[in-house]
Parts: C-alpha cells; sequence; structure tokens
C-alpha cells in the first residue's frame, strides 16, 4: 500500500482533512483516552498539512507550523499502524523537509514521544534539552538544521 501511496499538501477544508483528523485521532489521541474534540490545534489553518493516501484513504501525516521566517515545529506525525515500520514515516518527513527548504525555512523542531527518538533520530534529528512530559506521555525536544 504504502508503495503507490500520494503526497500532498492539504489544508483544513480540503477533502481529505477529514481523514487527516480521523488518523490522527485514531493513532495519537485515542490510545491516551483523548475524544475527537482533542485533535485540532488553534494553529491548524496556520500550518502546512503533507498527507499519503491512496484516493480518499488518509494513512499517513506530518504537520509544520511555522513560528518565524526561518524556522517551526514539526507536530502531528501519524502513520496507521497496520503500516508502521515500513518507511511511510520517514518518506514523509523528507518529504515535508524538501518543501521546507525550497520555501527558506532552515530549521525545525520537535516534540518527540520517547519511543520514536529513534525514528528521528535516523532522519537527523539531535535531542537538546531534559526530557519532560506532555499529554501524559514522556517527550524529548528534538531539532535539525535543513540542507545541512
Amino acid at each position: 500500500m504504502t508503495a503507490g501511496a500520494t503526497f500532498t499538501f492539504i489544508q483544513p477544508g480540503h477533502p481529505l482533512y477529514a481523514g487527516e483528523l480521523e488518523l490522527r485521532f485514531r493513532v495519537l489521541r485515542e490510545p491516551l483516552g483523548y475524544t475527537r474534540d482533542d485533535v485540532a490545534f488553534p494553529f491548524e489553518a496556520d500550518s502546512l498539512h503533507l498527507v499519503a493516501h491512496q484516493e480518499e484513504g488518509v494513512f499517513g501525516c506530518v504537520l509544520f507550523n511555522p513560528e518565524d521566517a526561518h524556522g517551526g515545529r514539526l507536530f502531528q506525525m501519524a502513520v496507521a499502524s497496520h503500516l508502521q515500520g515500513q518507511g511511510l514515516g520517514a518518506r514523509l518527513v523528507r518529504t515535508l523537509e524538501a518543501e521546507l527548504v525550497r520555501r527558506g525555512f532552515t530549521h525545525v523542531h520537535l516534540h518527540a514521544r520517547e519511543p520514536a527518538v529513534p525514528f528521528y533520530e535516523r532522519l537527523g534529528y539531535a535531542v537538546f534539552g531534559a526530557p519532560y512530559t506532555e499529554v501524559g506521555v514522556p517527550h524529548r525536544n528534538m531539532r535539525k538544521t535543513l540542507g545541512a
């Protein structure tokens, strides 16, 4: 399924946005006991949304919220559980990073759940700062300089 994936940049209101929200709920929020109301962020409309899909089925996504002209935060990285470990997440992050470089961004940071730290390290992200808890889960801050 991942080989035939189409990668599309979307915004809230796009026909694939509902599928993106559902994926984010199922993968990131539902396992922690959150409701669908807890999925969307206040800055969704200002963020870049990249989805992996076939037809109207969304099975991967990653978002980027610009914080200034040079960088911002990668967030809400999600891949359908049955497709995890097949390289789709790495393809999503690399595709997003290429677009960010094209748009002139030079750095990205993120809040990684502790089990995801090795995934991001393989993609060139480095841990910084002390561990902390977010949404009830241990996290680490990570960052990367783009185009280096």
